[in-house]
């Protein structure tokens, strides 16, 4: 393999790793805003015990 394809090749996939860095990095603030609207929500609720358990099964 000569250095040109070499170089094209380790460019390519550092681009596609931060391209994943980013997609992650956007995912998880977008999770982080919804925790803290659902939490939000939960305690602007009309009645005092209404939210303050919650079942989920995984």
């Amino acid at each position: 393999m000569d250095i040109a394809a070499l170089s094209m090749a380790m460019s390519q996939t550092s681009l596609r790793q931060a391209a994943g860095l980013q997609v992650m990095n956007i995912a998880t603030k977008t999770t982080e805003l919804q925790s803290q609207n659902l939490v939000q929500m939960l305690q602007e609720s009309p009645h005092p015990n209404l939210g303050k358990t919650l079942d989920i099964v995984v």
